[in-house]
């Protein structure tokens, strides 16, 4: 394996988690700015390439990376054609995708038999794409059905983050209402796992340390 690429397999984590956090803070900062959101879609693309290139799956990585690629250039090319089906159907493809890197994400820092900086960095980063890629799932809610969340500004991709993020932490704040079976659905779904998410890392990595004691 080349240098370069060695250096980056063995701290891919804890890059990917510094530029999930990046992304995060940038998203309230750009839409106070007013430059709208396909900045951060730029960046949640490239978040979403680098998580996909961490993880193991029984298929190729190259593969399944050009795949994710091929998507992202599709939501991209929505943007200058009148095909809304399209870009809705691009939304959904890519918050699956972003789930199930979180996902991969998780299993390699629940299958750690000393705990690293890495796996610290795995479970810190899936829990900001599973917040970061509801927020996706929330906006293109919002898109096919603009009263799914009430309070949020039509079309606003930083109010679905946030909306994502309070459901996640189970904050509730009240501010940004979800309307509908699918959406109310979805809120139940991401704040029953940000719970379950919490319990099981918490007693995972104290198993870990107990056991290396």
């Amino acid at each position: 394996m080349p240098r370069p690429v060695s250096w980056y397999h063995r701290r891919r984590y804890g890059i990917l988690f510094y530029t999930l956090l990046f992304t995060l803070i940038a998203d309230p900062v750009f839409a106070a700015l007013g430059w709208g959101s396909a900045l951060i879609e730029l960046f949640l693309g490239a978040n979403l390439l680098a998580a996909v290139a961490s993880i193991d799956l029984w298929i190729g990585r190259r593969a399944l990376m050009i795949a994710v690629a091929v998507v992202v250039l599709a939501r991209f090319g929505t943007a200058w054609t009148d095909m809304p089906t399209l870009a809705i159907a691009t939304l959904v493809v890519l918050t699956l995708a972003g789930l199930v890197a979180a996902g991969g994400a998780l299993r390699f820092a629940l299958s750690a038999r000393v705990v690293g900086s890495e796996h610290l960095y795995a479970a810190l980063g899936a829990y900001l794409l599973a917040g970061l890629f509801f927020g996706m799932a929330y906006w293109g809610l919002q898109q096919a059905s603009p009263e799914a969340l009430a309070g949020a500004r039509a079309g606003s991709l930083s109010d679905a983050i946030y909306f994502s993020f309070v459901t996640l932490a189970t904050l509730g704040y009240g501010d940004i209402v979800p309307r509908g079976e699918i959406a109310r659905g979805l809120a139940v779904v991401e704040g029953i796992g940000g719970q379950l998410f919490l319990a099981v890392m918490v007693a995972r990595l104290v198993s870990l340390y107990v056991r290396k004691d």
